[in-house]
């Protein structure tokens, strides 16, 4: 019979976590691989995911889909996960939900286009319901989204509206330095305002590349210079400016967000003060 199907793996990396990528569509479904209740139309598939991030693309949706994130962590670990996820730009065809016990609460609604917005609930809250919603043509329809498991205190920094403005004291700025995705010296080459997402994208010319998770900041191959972008809250209104800062954030959907920017010059000062008291989380070269 036709089935909702899904399938989920994890390619083969050298970095945690790993990443999985599921797809769901309509094919013959092995019993073992799925869950299947009530009538043709209205089957409820289920799937495993032991991934701490990736994407879920759900094509020609019917039924429904419980996504169930099960960590390669201790269960005891788990009340301390924040779960976000992030629809694609063009996800269409099914409501997502928060589910527990049987109740349901939305989290996004079919047709909504908010680009940008991310949505997060602790891991003990629920899991995610996927109900696609009567269409006339499904085969036009396609329903995705990012997701990522974190600790809820980094998930805190990122999504509390202020944290990203308000600068940050000498002892958040050392500790950032030792713990966030990416650290550089570097300047504000230009400024690009999106009023429509509230976000600001910091063009940055990179002077020096302490660390980074992920390849954000490459060099180009016009100029041999190491280049990137990083976000922010288009409120903390950000301006191009002469200088260099230290640049330290998390990386959010494969995207880098700012965290902590003072400027090199004070980075230098607190640095060398925190060295002379043996006060130093880690070890960096400030130069």
């Amino acid at each position: 019979k036709d089935s909702g199907a899904a399938v989920a793996w994890c390619p083969s990396t050298r970095n945690w976590p790993p990443v999985c990528l599921l797809v769901a569509h309509h094919v013959d479904l092995p019993e073992e691989h799925g869950t299947h209740t009530g009538k043709k139309g209205k089957d409820v598939e289920q799937v495993y995911l032991r991934c701490s991030e990736g994407s879920i693309e759900w094509m020609y949706p019917t039924g429904a889909l419980i996504v169930n994130l099960r960590p390669n962590t201790s269960p005891a670990s788990y009340k301390h996960l924040t779960v976000c996820i992030k629809p694609f730009k063009d996800s269409a065809g099914a409501n997502i939900y928060l589910e527990k016990t049987g109740e349901l609460k939305l989290l996004v609604r079919d047709g909504e286009r908010s680009p940008s917005k991310v949505y997060c609930f602790g891991y003990d809250q629920g899991g995610l319901f996927v109900e696609a919603t009567p269409q006339q043509d499904i085969s036009r329809k396609i329903t995705g989204f990012q997701y990522e498991l974190m600790n809820k205190g980094i998930a805190s920094d990122l999504h509390t509206v202020s944290a990203p403005c308000r600068p940050c004291s000498d002892t958040e700025v050392l500790l950032a330095v030792c713990t966030s995705d990416f650290v550089i010296r570097g300047s504000i080459r230009d400024v690009t305002n999106e009023a429509e997402e509230q976000e600001s994208i910091i063009h940055v010319g990179v002077n020096k590349l302490y660390r980074q998770k992920s390849k954000v900041f490459q060099l180009t191959g016009e100029s041999g210079n190491w280049r990137g972008q990083i976000k922010t809250l288009l409120e903390c209104g950000v301006r191009p400016g002469d200088g260099d800062f230290l640049f330290t954030g998390r990386m959010h959907f494969g995207e880098a967000r700012l965290g902590c920017a003072p400027r090199f010059k004070d980075f230098q000062r607190m640095y060398k003060e925190a060295k002379d008291k043996g006060l130093n989380p880690c070890e960096i070269g400030p130069d």
